[in-house]
């Protein structure tokens, strides 16, 4: 047996300690299937935090990935370097789980999954809102047929957001359709695909709300699938909070809200209509959707265990995304590249 097949728990390194990478850490502190064994990040003030969280710090990537005490890496970093960082960290034999997007190509995805799959290394990605206990919840339902033939499906995911104008998360290299869909719009993309499959072309809206607004926080996307169902997404920085989903079929309609946003999970309801019955609501508890993935992953890296999101749906969603960037720009129905 390897190492990593003895050990109770996967040990981690996080690279990037920003707000998220901060999020993945205090979460993994409860966790008993994987823990955090060191972090890295360029900022000059990430040492002495590390050192406040009795956390080793390492100096660089590079000193991650040959570091023999850490058997996954964890990135929390820039989009436009997840797949450099996906290779390199595959091509050391670590296991990689990515936070969202994976890719901000199709093609990168295509490089940074035969990474992985060449290394026999594991990759995960940060769509933690298939974890939730409604989507657990519909995805069994839909799999089983409840709804008929799936329609269309609608989410809308808004929030105020403020970052500082030299935040990278406004850079547009790192953000095709603009920071709205990077930022929540792929979570809305990522459940949409994992319903109805790839997507065969979308029209994309993108601008900015107000005259004081520097960047442009409201989008609108009309996804067309090979399914032949319709999807419609809307990704706001200028609303407050809401996280809804609602899926249509020929038998009844399902619609998710959450409550908060995943960083403090407050719970769920799950509403649902039926032919000829009447709209019926349940309520979910509170639990850590980010916690579930990531263990999810350490299971699928320590026992061989399926992870649950498909490379196939990895590869979609990179496409969509890669479309979506470019109807915004050119302002024009485009198709989404195969596959």
């Amino acid at each position: 047996m390897s190492r990593v097949e003895c050990n109770e728990r996967l040990n981690c390194g996080v690279i990037g300690l920003g707000w998220w990478g901060k999020v993945i850490i205090r979460t993994l502190a409860a966790s008993q299937k994987i823990r955090v064994v060191a972090v890295t990040d360029i900022q000059p003030t990430a040492a002495e935090w590390a050192r406040s969280q009795g956390l080793r710090f390492l100096p660089s990537f590079d000193d991650m990935l040959s570091d023999t005490a850490i058997d996954a890496v964890v990135l929390c970093t820039p989009h436009s370097l997840h797949t450099q960082q996906v290779i390199a960290a595959a091509s050391a034999k670590k296991s990689v789980f990515c936070e969202k997007p994976l890719a901000l190509t199709l093609a990168d995805a295509h490089r940074s999954l035969a990474a992985c799959q060449a290394n026999g290394v594991v990759l995960g990605v940060g769509h933690e809102l298939r974890f939730t206990p409604p989507m657990v919840t519909l995805s069994e339902w839909l799999r089983a047929g409840k709804f008929g033939t799936l329609v269309q499906t609608e989410a809308t995911f808004t929030g105020l957001v403020t970052h500082k104008d030299n935040n990278w998360r406004l850079w547009e290299k790192e953000a095709p359709g603009g920071p709205p869909m990077t930022g929540k719009g792929i979570h809305a993309l990522d459940l949409c695909i994992g319903i109805h499959g790839a997507a065969e072309r979308v029209h994309a809206s993108l601008h900015a709300s107000t005259s004081d607004v520097k960047i442009s926080d409201t989008l609108a996307v009309l996804l067309s699938f090979k399914s032949g169902a319709n999807g419609l997404i809307t990704a706001l920085w200028s609303s407050p909070f809401s996280n809804r989903i609602t899926v249509f079929g020929t038998e009844g309609w399902a619609e998710i809200r959450d409550k908060a946003h995943p960083e403090r999970a407050d719970g769920w309801t799950l509403t649902t209509c039926m032919r000829d019955e009447r709209v019926a609501t349940v309520a979910f508890d509170p639990m850590s959707p980010v916690l579930a993935n990531l263990e999810a992953f350490a299971d699928s890296v320590l026992r061989g265990s399926p992870y649950p999101i498909s490379s196939s749906d990895m590869l979609a969603t990179a496409a969509a995304l890669e479309a979506i960037g470019k109807s915004a720009t050119d302002r024009a129905i485009v198709p989404v590249e195969p596959i």
